[in-house]
């Protein structure tokens, strides 16, 4: 992955489970040329969006809640 921009240690990262950006998911679709229409659909068919607490994600990032 050196070879398309990323970082030896960002790319442990990756592969070792921790979230990324969307902005790093669009990066990995255009190496391995995959569509991310592709990688989400049908995620939500169980439940994947349900179980995400978006309070306690805004607040680790200092959000506010709306």
């Amino acid at each position: 992955m050196l070879s398309f921009g990323f970082s030896t240690r960002h790319w442990q990262q990756v592969e070792a489970g921790r979230p990324i950006t969307v902005t790093t998911l669009l990066r990995i679709c255009e190496v391995f040329e995959t569509p991310i229409s592709k990688l989400v659909n049908g995620l939500d068919k169980n439940g994947v969006y349900e179980k995400v607490n978006f309070d306690v994600v805004m607040r680790r990032k200092g959000g506010r809640k709306r």
